[in-house]
């Protein structure tokens, strides 16, 4: 009888990982921000199996992540992307949702800012959840360029205050994390760490999220990566859109530590929702061919939000004055 002896196999570094967030309700723990920084570096590297990262991505769906973990994450991606020092930006934002409710009026508000000098870093992923308007399918069918390179980004920021890079450019390995939702069927922590890379470090950041759950999770967040001023709101589809219609909570982190304050709803009659979600729509608004109160609100709402939080303006009412102001002096022809 032939004896068969146990085969040494040699775990997988990446295995501590797995094991850490998986070990059951009493075994299983967070990761500490170093252990989260090694194990996105791992990833990104591609030193893993794709059985690892599924489950990996998965238990940390199940736990929901923990600030740290996020923290962790960010700075080992901040690392791979590695972006040029000579750009700079006032304003980082992100855009990762996608909109089925309304169409994309929140990039009225940054390219608005932008007409008026408020130099402004977009980046995002498109795709990865079917029947959404995505910013950079809005961008092209606007004519606003896409930077698909640095030297293309820098010369976007110098000559209209306004770049939009997607994620697939920043770190095609995150992009590709990302797009793995329809086989997971899930979100996974790549949406919420995507978010908060801030690739060229600006002193503001502002983050749009669904789940107000998450809220907090993005603050503290941006606190231990050291992010002079983030703002993070319950946006309209998950964007950093406020929406009009509702009363708007404004979680910020910054030199002051953590705090809150909330914004009044703009109109007490409520919108219905759009009829018309096509970009040409979206021209006949930014012309004046078109009025639309809800529009108008969430546009200028938003800017306003980005006006008070990067100094611009004291108070609320200060910046929703000059909001109206900015819009009101648009370029209208700028789409025809």
């Amino acid at each position: 009888m032939t004896t068969l002896k146990p085969r040494n196999y040699e775990e997988h570094p990446f295995a501590e990982y797995v094991r850490i967030l998986g070990k059951g309700k009493k075994g299983s723990r967070s990761l500490t921000e170093e252990e989260a920084l090694e194990a996105m570096s791992m990833i990104l590297e591609d030193k893993v199996e794709d059985l690892q990262l599924g489950a990996f991505l998965m238990l940390l769906r199940v736990k929901e992540e923990s600030p740290q973990e996020l923290s962790g994450f960010v700075k080992a991606a901040k690392t791979k992307i590695n972006a040029p020092s000579n750009i700079s930006a006032d304003l980082d934002w992100s855009s990762y949702a996608g909109k089925r409710r309304h169409p994309a009026w929140y990039l009225f508000s940054a390219l608005c800012l932008a007409e008026h000098g408020m130099n402004i870093f977009m980046h995002g992923a498109s795709g990865h959840t079917a029947d959404r308007m995505y910013t950079e399918d809005a961008l092209i069918e606007l004519g606003v360029p896409i930077s698909r390179d640095w030297k293309h980004a820098q010369n976007a920021i110098s000559n209209t205050h306004f770049c939009y890079m997607p994620l697939s450019i920043l770190s095609p390995r995150m992009d590709q994390m990302i797009n793995m939702r329809p086989i997971l069927g899930l979100r996974s922590p790549v949406h919420s760490l995507s978010r908060l890379i801030n690739p060229l470090n600006a002193d503001t950041v502002l983050q749009g999220i669904f789940h107000p759950a998450y809220s907090t999770m993005h603050q503290e967040a941006g606190q231990l990566l050291g992010y002079k001023k983030i703002a993070v709101i319950k946006g309209e589809g998950g964007e950093i859109e406020r929406n009009p219609d509702n009363a708007l909570d404004v979680l910020y982190s910054g030199d002051n530590g953590l705090n809150q304050e909330t914004w009044p709803k703009m109109f007490e009659k409520r919108h219905v929702k759009a009829d018309d979600m096509s970009v040409n729509y979206m021209k006949d608004v930014w012309s004046g061919k078109c009025d639309d109160e809800y529009a108008e609100g969430a546009i200028t709402g938003t800017m306003a939000l980005a006006l008070k939080i990067t100094g611009k303006a004291d108070n609320q009412t200060q910046a929703l004055e000059l909001a109206r102001k900015q819009w009101a002096e648009r370029n209208k022809s700028r789409f025809n």
